[in-house]
């Protein structure tokens, strides 16, 4: 047998039961979920938000209360939230969506999440892409590039992208495996390259470290062209950088192999690890490119932390990348495949990296990384509310839950409203109230669970259901 039809084989044989409850004897324990948020939380994304914090002019003392208390926030939400609705459904995201709003609300959705997913990823192969092209001298991307500038880019880029979704077919075993084996060397570099570099930044001693944290690294000026963050800002971002995840719902998909809800409090190695030390640590490799190349524009996680930990900093920034870029990639394919349950997972998975790929051509991807990644979080949150609400509360108020399953409908139209006057009210907020993105999640979400209510009240209504269904319902 050939080595291609022996890869096909694999890759047919990988059931993620899409459309089915996950079986009780391929449940995870601990080890699979710390591995992998520590590895998907440590990685390329921390190398560019925390130098995107010294950029936006955040002071230290603003920082760490901001990163810890937000980071607190996320446990919490991934928890309560996310692990309680996935262990209870076993389902994915997708799915579950279905049952509640509707195969053709669905459709919509998943294409826009997976659309959210792909450029989340896709930035995430930039990142990789800003370090393998050190040794070929390709020309880095600047804070102002929206294009790619060379072909070598492109072929970088393209690279790295089969790699990562190559990992991404394989499903979520290989995906985890992958983040156990390179977390642990990841965070180490992290630190090893910030710890390398502090005597350059005039840091001998621990007590000096604050206060040029305070003067030099983290002084609250905000580099020419870029808002200034205050501690609300970097609070509500720590909190809601992930909000599509734990809020939103989408690592359901994750966490319905946990045995138990409380394998959510697991997100804090990820968030802990990679939003508080690895945004800290990155931050300080910036501070220090940023006085050695007296203020360059480039911004290009790569040569930043090869000129801190040489070849290992640029090792690191690649695996980074592809420790985040697998799981958001295999959320993508999933979102993808619930369209069509016919088609294979790793089919869907391998256009979804094309996809994903080309999008990676484009800097711009990473230089906003702080607003997409609010955008992204914004977008998916009010249907993270439905399906929480339809969960655990809706049946406890004498409502249907699994609405559109129940009536056999493919639309339920509260869900629809749910989501548009959710968005309208946060854009509202932003435009006429002038709120900024990082700040729209908390009160779209209370917004959100009243507008699912009241609609669902006046929907059912009108819908003919038996009581009984009520109870007979399982999950």
């Amino acid at each position: 047998m050939s080595s291609t039809q022996n890869l096909k084989q694999r890759l047919e044989a990988v059931n993620e039961y899409e459309r089915t409850p996950i079986p009780k004897n391929k449940l995870k324990g601990w080890k699979s979920f710390i591995g992998t948020y520590a590895g998907e939380h440590t990685a390329g994304t921390e190398f560019v938000l925390g130098p995107l914090f010294v950029a936006h002019g955040a002071s230290a003392g603003d920082l760490v209360s901001g990163l810890i208390v937000g980071n607190i926030l996320a446990v919490l939400s991934w928890a309560f939230l996310t692990g309680k609705v996935a262990v209870k459904t076993r389902t994915t995201l997708y799915y579950q969506l279905e049952k509640i709003a509707g195969n053709r609300f669905t459709l919509v959705y998943n294409l826009v999440n997976a659309a959210l997913f792909c450029f989340l990823a896709g930035s995430m192969i930039a990142v990789s892409a800003t370090a393998v092209g050190i040794p070929f001298n390709l020309p880095m991307p600047s804070l102002t590039d929206v294009y790619p500038n060379s072909v070598g880019w492109i072929v970088t880029v393209f690279g790295i992208g089969a790699i990562t979704t190559v990992v991404a077919m394989f499903g979520f075993n290989v995906i985890s495996k992958f983040a156990n084996i390179a977390a642990p060397w990841m965070i180490m570099i992290f630190i090893a390259a910030a710890v390398g570099v502090l005597p350059r930044l005039g840091i001998n001693s621990f007590s000096d470290f604050w206060p040029v944290a305070e003067t030099t690294i983290w002084n609250g000026v905000p580099l020419e062209g870029q808002s200034k963050f205050t501690f609300w800002h970097i609070m509500f971002f720590a909190w809601f950088c992930n909000m599509g995840m734990h809020i939103g719902m989408a690592d359901m998909s994750l966490l319905r192999y946990a045995k138990k809800w409380t394998y959510g409090f697991s997100s804090a190695t990820g968030v802990f690890l990679g939003h508080f030390i690895a945004w800290m640590a990155s931050g300080i490799l910036y501070s220090l490119f940023l006085i050695e190349s007296k203020g360059s524009l480039v911004f290009a996680p790569g040569p930043i932390a090869y000129e801190a930990a040489g070849i290992a900093g640029a090792v690191c920034v690649v695996i980074a990348g592809w420790t985040t870029a697998n799981p958001t990639l295999y959320r993508a394919g999933l979102a993808i495949q619930s369209i069509n349950p016919k088609w294979k997972t790793w089919k869907v998975t391998l256009f979804v990296g094309l996809v994903t790929t080309i999008a990676a051509c484009f800097p711009a991807l990473v230089m906003q990384l702080l607003e997409f990644v609010a955008l992204y979080g914004l977008i998916l949150m009010p249907l993270g509310a439905v399906i929480f609400f339809d969960v655990f509360v809706l049946r406890k108020m004498g409502l249907a839950s699994n609405y559109a399953e129940l009536t056999n409908s493919h639309f339920n139209p509260a869900v629809g409203i749910t989501w548009v006057i959710s968005l309208i009210f946060c854009l509202g907020l932003n435009i006429y109230g002038g709120i900024e993105i990082f700040f729209l999640g908390l009160p779209g979400w209370f917004v959100a669970v009243i507008v699912y209510l009241i609609a669902s009240k006046v929907i059912q209504k009108k819908a003919v259901i038996k009581a009984a269904t009520y109870t007979e319902l399982n999950y």
